[in-house]
């Protein structure tokens, strides 16, 4: 037992992953094992739309913005996330639930996230249509402020400051 990594342990006891060991989401550390795997063997096997799309939003191609493949963000995960904006571009076919869609928009609109949602068919055909509503979309939000990596506990880097 003493060779495993907390993360492995918090597996093993199917807990959340300690705090400060990435993001945990309050997810139980086998569940966010299963979600990385699963996302993984997304981003090895994507489907035609989102290998034309990806083509397009690979290294910064559509004006700087960079773009992750199936990001995990709390027990979901997103075709495509623009960090810097919060944006998600979900590519979807004829297997997309809308009111199972509502309740995944709903919940990353609550932290935080602009979802986009784009049809394989309009990927498809018109992908130039489909990058203009992407940028236009991305221009039109706001920079994220992501909080610090290491916030001061409880406030006390304030104390000493004095107010005018």
């Amino acid at each position: 037992m003493a060779d495993l990594t907390p993360f492995d342990d918090a597996k093993r006891l199917n807990t959340p992953p300690l705090q400060g060991r990435g993001r945990g989401w309050g997810l139980a550390a086998g569940r966010i094992a299963q979600l990385q795997d699963r996302a993984a063997d997304m981003r090895r096997n994507p489907t035609e739309p989102e290998k034309r799309l990806w083509r397009h939003l690979n290294n910064g191609q559509l004006a700087g913005y960079k773009f992750r493949r199936q990001a995990v963000i709390q027990s979901w995960i997103a075709d495509f996330l623009c960090p810097r904006k919060g944006l998600i571009v979900e590519v979807d076919g004829d297997t997309h639930a809308s009111a199972a869609d509502l309740r995944r928009d709903a919940g990353l609109a609550a932290l935080g996230y602009r979802v986009l949602h784009v049809t394989n068919a309009d990927v498809m055909r018109d992908m130039e249509a489909v990058l203009r509503l992407v940028l236009n979309t991305l221009e039109a939000l706001p920079d994220r402020r992501a909080p610090h990596p290491n916030p001061s506990p409880e406030g006390e880097g304030l104390n000493g400051i004095e107010t005018i």
